[in-house]
């Protein structure tokens, strides 16, 4: 993978992306199912939340920054495709937001598809009228500097789990997880195969079985029963 600048002050190239046919049939995808089918694992701590009510679903750029500083979260919606997720961590800083209204417009501009910061933004209602999917630990007023250092589409944690750039990123009012790119394709078969079956429970539930027999099953083997 090529790198400009020095280790803790640079910008790698985005890996081979995957298929954009494949990232979209996540897009409507709940992020509980998708964590359920990826062994209850890939989803971020609850401190990550939506601030503007909009679900996001796409490839992410990873961004690691100073804490207070936002210069390369500038450099990454420079370099970003269209529907690009780009996913911050600051270095445990909740106080000084890396992102607001100016930044939003310019997302919006290129299309891009959401934002995921482990740390603050600002200007939420701008944001929301802006329609701009965004996601993070804190809201809060303090802005910060534009000196770096910081690194660009480097393994990162964000919520509390690795992201890579490259992955599959979704956000929904539940929370955000995370599907690796390898996995993709296993994890939509798994998740399509869950949804089955929990729209065949519905209609067990609709026709009168409304509970489980398992679950006595269960408790018998427990010797609860």
């Amino acid at each position: 993978m090529a790198q400009s600048g020095r280790i803790g002050f640079r910008i790698s190239d985005a890996p081979p992306r995957p298929d954009r046919k494949l990232v979209n049939q996540f897009r409507d995808t709940a992020t509980a199912n998708l964590a359920d089918a990826m062994g209850r694992f890939h989803f971020m701590d609850p401190g990550i939340q939506s601030r503007t009510g909009f679900r996001l679903c796409g490839v992410a750029v990873t961004v690691m920054t100073r804490p207070a500083d936002n210069l390369m979260v500038h450099k990454a919606i420079e370099i970003a495709r269209a529907a690009d997720v780009i996913v911050v961590n600051t270095g445990g800083n909740t106080n000084s937001a890396v992102f607001g209204e100016l930044m939003g417009h310019s997302a919006v501009a290129i299309g891009l598809g959401g934002l995921v910061v482990d740390g603050a933004v600002r200007d939420v209602e701008a944001l929301r009228a802006l329609k701009f999917p965004a996601f993070s630990r804190t809201v809060s007023a303090g802005g910060c500097d534009k000196d770096g250092p910081g690194e660009i589409n480097v393994p990162i944690v964000c919520g509390d789990i690795v992201v890579m750039p490259g992955d599959i990123v979704v956000g929904d009012a539940e929370g955000v997880v995370v599907i690796p790119q390898p996995d993709a394709q296993e994890v939509l078969s798994l998740v399509t195969a869950l949804k089955t079956r929990e729209t065949k429970r519905i209609e067990e539930i609709a026709a009168g079985k409304i509970f489980k027999s398992e679950i006595d099953d269960t408790l018998r083997s427990k010797g609860v029963l």
